[in-house]
């Protein structure tokens, strides 16, 4: 039988225990008759299954580029961007343009730092990207690239390791940098550099769609990357006290947040690696971002039976029975995590790279199918709650870890409906959370489908995940 806290109940501190077959009464005795609080502990059994979402939408802070084969599928990402123009701005008349190169940051990367990965660049050369409109990892690239107008006349070979390009912060922090210069003699570089001043966004999207950035032959390494832009260098003269003067400039492209910009995602054996983890039945996965999250359904039928049983207030001489209204005090739903990495960093397997999601929600799987992230909607406890991975200890000591969910709300919620489901489903999917101050109190400001690397193993419903549950009636 599983321990768990109950709270403050008028003024006394309670602990409980409970189980399905040992209903705990606690308080039953605080005030007369009909009046009487009834307080219960229960818990129920339930059930969860790996679940294949599908593509998820592309709202990326950072965005993937290469491809990592591990036990959990093989990952490939690619981008699509476009380029914020800078509204306004006219190069100096007798400009002359001698270079043009592509930059991009990775803050960071997963796999293997020593292998080597190639780049390709190419001019986006069909329908334009719609900054107002929601778009997801399965984009279709034939739409908007055919692949047939290069800006790289030649691929680049890049190991995350080597930092080749690196660039100090103004912490004083080497951040990996990659520079590549496009082919002066190409058809970009001659219609890049032919575009003379910047009016609108729109104007300059109809002359400049923006670039797709692809890897290859490279299965072992994963770039986050921060920052892509595009840097025109030039030169200008102007007449300063009699004497000819050149100046050296340079006018940067940025793909920043006023532009859309979509990591195009790949699993390409996906449907073999969801058949093989759902034959393991003692574990449940979820991936990132592949979609590959946790079903979990909740017998919120039988919540209901249970509660209204000993919720009986009195029978009347009609036979009907009043209740008492019920109140769901405390639902703990632990996921206990099973894949945390904690060895050296020199004896890793392939899959040590993927490590737990560090925040996952749990949402209503209507709320999720009902355009929860593209309409980028907040957290509410009567839809969906964010947990992060917590480290705690069992009972001999050693470490564990785990997401704690209390579905106190949502359950009250629920079961107050006029009609309840048989049972309630649930998802479990790796999120990426802003935070905002207001006041001096911390508040959730966004909540995003996470692309970043992630693998999550949890035990499933089958080896004992639960929910334990104290309610009480008035």
């Amino acid at each position: 039988m599983r321990k768990f806290f109950l709270w403050i109940l008028v003024v006394a501190a309670v602990v409980l225990s409970g189980c399905k077959d040992d209903i705990t009464y606690v308080g039953s005795g605080l005030l007369d008759g009909g009046d009487s609080i009834v307080v219960l502990a229960d818990t129920f059994p339930l059930t969860s299954e790996i679940m294949n979402s599908g593509a998820i939408v592309s709202n990326p802070d950072s965005v993937l580029l290469g491809e990592l084969e591990t036990d959990f599928g093989t990952l490939k990402a690619d981008v699509l961007t476009q380029l914020a123009c800078p509204e306004g701005y006219a190069y100096p008349e007798n400009a002359e343009v001698d270079s043009i190169a592509l930059f991009f940051r990775y803050a960071s990367w997963v796999g293997d730092d020593a292998s080597p990965m190639a780049i390709n660049v190419y001019e986006l050369d069909g329908d334009v990207l719609n900054y107002n409109r929601s778009y997801t990892t399965d984009i279709d690239l034939s739409r908007y690239c055919t692949k047939t107008k290069p800006i790289l006349k030649n691929k680049r070979i890049i190991v995350a390791s080597e930092k080749q390009d690196s660039v100090m912060d103004t912490n004083g922090n080497y951040v990996p940098m990659v520079k590549m210069m496009s082919d002066s003699t190409s058809d970009f570089f001659r219609r890049f550099a032919a575009i003379r001043q910047f009016g609108t966004q729109e104007e300059f999207n109809r002359q400049f769609k923006g670039i797709f950035i692809e890897s290859e032959f490279g299965s072992s390494t994963m770039l986050n990357i921060s920052d892509i832009a595009i840097a025109v260098y030039y030169h200008f003269s102007y007449d300063k006290a009699g004497r000819d003067t050149t100046v050296n400039d340079m006018k940067a492209f940025y793909a920043n947040s006023e532009v859309r910009t979509i990591n195009r995602i790949q699993y390409l054996d996906k449907d073999e690696l969801i058949d093989n983890l759902a034959s393991q039945p003692l574990h449940n996965y979820v991936i990132s971002p592949a979609g590959v999250y946790t079903a979990i359904s909740l017998p919120i039928k039988e919540m209901e039976s249970t509660i209204y049983t000993n919720m009986v207030e009195t029978v009347l001489p009609s036979g009907d029975i009043l209740y008492k209204r019920p109140y769901v005090n405390l639902a703990q739903l632990r996921v206990d995590v099973e894949n945390v990495f904690t060895g050296s960093t020199t004896d890793r397997s392939r899959n040590d790279w993927l490590q737990p999601a560090p925040a996952m929600m749990l949402i209503k799987r209507t709320a999720y199918e009902n355009r929860f992230f593209e309409d980028s909607k907040l957290p509410e406890d009567t839809c969906a709650i964010v947990a992060t991975l917590t480290q705690g200890t069992d009972s001999v000591g050693d470490p564990i870890y785990y997401y704690s969910y209390d579905l106190a709300t949502l359950l009250t919620h629920e079961l107050r409906q006029d009609s309840v489901p048989q049972s309630l489903e649930m998802l479990l999917i790796p999120v990426t959370v802003n935070t905002s101050t207001l006041s001096n109190t911390t508040v959730i400001s966004s909540v995003k489908q996470a692309q970043s690397v992630s693998a999550t193993v949890i035990r499933s419903a089958q080896s004992g995940m639960a929910l334990q549950l104290v309610y009480s009636g008035f």
